[in-house]
């Protein structure tokens, strides 16, 4: 027979519940409103199913293993008591106004990725709702929702979260997630979530009860691997599975971020990952949805968004840090732990031709050779930020950029953020020059647990020459502190910094050149002495330049020889609405760069200059 879906499944007037539990040899329902325990059928395979009439949403109930053991649900809809409670049928019907959807094409996008629960006084999902009108005028096109399934306690990053198919209940549980993608749909946002596939949390992970969904035979720093290629491993994988599709049916989700894929450790001849792509995407095939599955990964691996065809895992983008990496080093002159990988300025031109910075080399931090060449793969498989969560929130302070370089060095950043090749991406508040924090912060309830996460905070700074003692992780002081102050994006040069924002997107979206994906519509220039970057793209006859001085210190003089046409400049970093401060400057910055003659730009330390090619009377 076929195997009914897992969790607890109401329709009409009965609750289907299901579970894999190979290792019990007997499993029952405890419902405890009626306070009755019901045997469930088993299966050869280890599955434990039954349906019971009169189970309505709202009712609670456990899983009883072998006549002893009480636990929650692996497949739990919800958890309204916590990681340790009982789980909880839930009534998924919802009246989804979004019919008409359909997210932005992969070159259009620009990401925005948020916690829920600083982003918004109430912490919660439909806090989030009021900002919506605010992220469309900014020029987002998709919300990047750090993990919002059930973690422990009231506080977290979201990456210990335990029951997978279970939002958050403090953030607002099935209710208040399908509130908010309706909202954002609605009002042109797509919505991708954050799917933590490579562990489970150490606080209420009771998996282990019940079948071999963990392995020893591989090690994660996060918490036991996922065995996704031993023994019983395809009922492992079909878990997973299941829990994507979940989230793009069940609750509209547009794709998925798929946490440290390279912390997936699986030998077999089909991997997980691409297995999980071809499930994805038969479905939205059926669906006729275009949905996305993003890879976090840091092994620089053009296969991932290789075809199946073409030997690949067949995703459809991946994170590409080294742009932050190289940016960072570029404007901050840090140069420990990871960052000693990123100094020479040449890195960045490569990062934007090739994508990755190692591409076979030998890599001094990890001290053998890394990475592949991306350069034949097309620029909008790849998403490019200049903060995210990982990279403020495990500095030792959670610093920002704005702590870090001053708001010419934020201008910069924002100005090769917004003209790369790639899918740019906000981390939240970063538009305005947030200055609250993103620190690390957990709020468990085992003393142990909590003390073990103090220790290993401590020792990830090892390799960092950053001075001071690390925010006491389960402090509610340390979340706190990390909440946005929204106010601050109408002071001074917050209001400014963010009407820069809005602009470079604006016109990222205005021109098509910015926006073109082909790296052979792309030339790139580079004096590696003098810091300067020239990057040239078009689409069709339409054609921008992008001059960009990574010098700090001193104004750098480059020659642009003239050829058959009119170049426009559209944006200075350096005019005066740009400016905190009017100041008179010498520097020769042209308004035009007229046909057949050479032109001089002198741009001051972290200026660019954006430029646009003009065509008789017409403007392309």
């Amino acid at each position: 027979m076929q195997i009914p879906r897992l969790g607890a499944n109401h329709a009409a007037d009965s609750t289907q519940f299901c579970v894999w539990a190979p290792y019990a040899d007997r499993a029952e329902v405890h419902l405890l409103r009626q306070e009755q325990y019901v045997p469930l059928t088993c299966a050869d395979t280890g599955y434990f199913y039954t349906a019971i009439p009169g189970v309505k949403p709202g009712d609670k109930y456990t899983y009883r293993l072998d006549g002893d053991k009480e636990r929650p649900d692996p497949a739990s809809r919800s958890q309204p008591e916590g990681v340790h409670g009982p789980s909880q049928v839930v009534d998924q019907d919802f009246d989804w106004t979004d019919a008409g959807w359909t997210p932005p094409s992969r070159r259009n996008q620009v990401m925005y990725e948020l916690h829920v629960g600083t982003f918004s006084p109430e912490g919660t999902f439909e806090g989030a709702i009021p900002y919506i009108p605010y992220l469309k005028d900014l020029g987002v096109t998709t919300l990047q929702l750090m993990p919002v399934v059930q973690f422990p306690g009231p506080r977290n990053w979201g990456y210990d979260g335990v029951q997978l198919y279970a939002p958050h209940h403090d953030y607002g549980g099935v209710a208040g997630l399908k509130t908010l993608i309706n909202a954002c749909h609605n009002n042109g946002l797509a919505v991708m979530l954050d799917a933590v596939y490579n562990h489970l949390g150490p606080e209420g992970n009771y998996l282990w009860d019940y079948g071999p969904y963990f392995t020893d035979r591989y090690h994660s720093p996060w918490g036991e691997s996922v065995n996704f290629d031993g023994p019983q491993s395809d009922h492992v994988r079909r878990f997973f599975i299941d829990n994507a599709i979940y989230w793009l049916e069940t609750y509209h989700v547009d794709g998925l971020r798929l946490d440290a894929t390279h912390a997936l450790l699986d030998f077999s001849a089909v991997p997980f990952l691409q297995e999980l792509a071809t499930h994805v995407h038969d479905w939205a095939a059926r669906q006729n949805r275009r949905v996305l599955l993003i890879a976090e990964n840091d092994r620089s691996d053009r296969r991932l968004t290789l075809s199946r065809e073409a030997n690949g895992l067949g995703l459809d983008g991946q994170w590409l840090d080294d742009l932050h990496h190289v940016l960072h080093v570029a404007l901050t002159r840090e140069k420990d732990g990871y960052y000693a990988d990123y100094q020479p300025f040449e890195l960045i031109p490569k990062v934007l031709r090739e994508s990755f910075a190692y591409t076979g080399q030998y890599s001094p931090a990890r001290q053998r050779r890394h990475g592949t060449s991306a350069r034949d793969i097309p620029a909008d498989r790849f998403v490019v930020a200049t903060q995210t969560h990982d990279q403020v929130g495990n500095r030792m302070l959670g610093e920002r950029l704005t702590q870090l370089t001053d708001f010419d060095g934020l201008k910069l950043a924002a100005g090769l953020l917004a003209c790369s090749p790639y899918i740019p991406m906000l981390f939240m508040g970063e538009e305005y020059g947030e200055t609250a924090p993103f620190q690390y912060f957990v709020s468990h309830g085992d003393p142990g647990l909590i003390e073990a996460v103090r220790q290993g905070r401590a020792e990830e700074f090892a390799a960092f020459e950053w001075q001071g003692t690390p925010p006491d992780p389960q402090a509610i002081e340390t979340f706190e502190r990390c909440k946005l102050d929204h106010h601050l994006r109408e002071m001074g040069q917050h209001a400014l910094l963010l009407s820069i924002y809005q602009d470079l997107l604006t016109l990222r979206k205005a021109y098509p050149a910015l926006t073109n994906p082909d790296r052979e519509a792309m030339r790139i220039y580079a004096d590696n002495d003098a810091r300067i970057l020239c990057l040239e793209r078009w689409n069709g006859l339409q054609a921008v330049r992008i001059f960009m001085n990574f010098d700090l210190d001193q104004p750098q003089r480059l020659t642009v020889p003239g050829d058959e046409v009119q170049w426009r400049q559209l944006r200075y970093s350096h005019a005066p609405q740009w400016c905190l401060q009017a100041t008179e400057t010498a520097l020769s910055v042209p308004k035009m760069l007229s046909p057949a003659a050479n032109h001089m730009i002198t741009l001051p330390p972290k200026g660019f200059v954006i430029y646009k090619r003009t065509i008789g009377d017409r403007q392309r």
